[in-house]
């Protein structure tokens, strides 16, 4: 359901609709509507504000949200890494256990700093003029 409503915002012209709408379009209950935008509020993916003039609720689409939620992504990184080096220091590094907690320690270790690097390289590409005309 989450995807759905995802797709719903990213394909309305103003990226924004209110729960009723959300309902109607995905022909979906409202609890299914809340529940999947509390979802994807806590990913970062949508936000909730309020219609002017209105006491409704809106979901819109955030601004560089893929951006975003990727590069939120670093500390759930650095907390598998954190727990797979605890690990092995209660197994100790030399035993098999301990060589795969460090095997997978080190991974993530790898993914925090290319994604520092990805988010720059993308931002580059984003910005960069286009052949057609200027960057979206």
């Amino acid at each position: 359901m989450p995807a759905r409503v995802f797709v719903a915002l990213m394909v309305t012209d103003s990226g924004a609709l209110t729960a009723a709408e959300l309902a109607q379009t995905l022909r979906v209950s409202p609890a299914a509507v809340s529940g999947a935008v509390r979802y994807l509020t806590r990913l970062h993916l949508v936000i909730r504000e309020r219609e002017p003039g209105s006491r409704r609720d809106i979901f819109r689409v955030r601004d560089e949200a893929w951006q975003d939620a990727l590069a939120n992504r670093d500390a759930l990184l650095a907390q598998y890494s954190g727990s797979f080096a605890e690990g092995v220091s209660v197994v100790g590094r030399e035993t098999p256990a301990g060589r795969r907690l460090t095997e997978a320690m080190e991974f993530f270790e790898f993914l925090r700093k290319e994604l520092d690097g990805l988010m720059d390289r993308w931002r580059a590409h984003r910005d960069a003029p286009r052949p057609d005309g200027p960057p979206a």
